[in-house]
């Protein structure tokens, strides 16, 4: 996989010490910085930097230069205006609205890690029978196969699109048979079955008809209580489908 471990888009700084190249600036250097160190992990355009500080562009220019040779602020890229020089004072990550968020590396999609996490998300659905996302991320965090962490709002994004692509039901748990391991209203997940009738639309149809889907009384419902699946006429008309 092309992820490097540690990417983050979190806030971090560093506050520059008695020793930082930051001290000696010139008047135009010091303007610039400032202003640059102002946006924060949002950082700045070129051209809006000049209205700001009213210094001529020969002078911006050069003062880029030096505060870039003496690694006080970096070139970014911002997905929305690619073409556009975007800067940034050293000590901040950019911001997920620069950065497109975790699904972007240097401003490029990544493809890659997509297409391997979508292929992970179906293959543990599949060998779970069925699986919460938390369920999916654990065994993706555990097989190894990507250099970062994958988050759970990641897992979580891809199993949404599967779910629109067809590829995946969402359901939620009855707490019987391959559900026991689901707490009973618990959403879950599990691979989309094709070849029967109407196909994978057909099945998420019946699916989506599920009475504890919309049942009132699902929190209560468990396999030996009062309310359960095995006593429930309206669960049984439904498997009789």
């Amino acid at each position: 996989m092309s992820r490097s471990q540690g990417s983050s888009s979190s806030l971090k700084r560093k506050r520059p010490g008695l020793s930082s190249p930051s001290q000696s600036l010139t008047d135009h250097e010091r303007k610039l910085y400032d202003v640059i160190r102002s946006k924060k992990d949002m950082g700045i355009w070129t051209r809006d930097m000049k209205k700001e500080t009213n210094l001529p562009d020969n002078v911006v220019n050069k003062s880029l230069k030096a505060l870039h040779a003496k690694n006080l602020i970096k070139e970014v890229v911002n997905i929305q205006n690619k073409g556009r020089k975007h800067y940034m004072a050293t000590e901040f990550q950019p911001s997920k609205e620069l950065t497109g968020g975790s699904w972007y590396v240097a401003g490029s999609l990544d493809t890659d890690f997509i297409r391997s996490l979508r292929m992970f998300c179906v293959k543990y659905i599949a060998e779970e029978k069925v699986a919460t996302v938390e369920k999916v991320t654990e065994l993706i965090r555990g097989n190894g196969a990507f250099v970062v962490e994958v988050t759970k709002q990641q897992v979580e994004e891809i199993v949404r699109a599967l779910v629109l692509d067809d590829e995946v039901m969402e359901v939620q748990s009855n707490g019987m048979g391959e559900f026991g391991s689901v707490p009973v209203g618990n959403v879950c997940y599990k691979c989309a079955g094709k070849g029967h009738g109407g196909g994978v639309k057909a099945i998420i149809g019946a699916m989506a008809s599920i009475p504890c889907g919309v049942c009132p009384r699902i929190s209560l419902c468990t396999p030996d209580g009062v309310i359960s699946p095995r006593t429930c006429v309206y669960y049984t008309k439904w498997l009789d489908f």
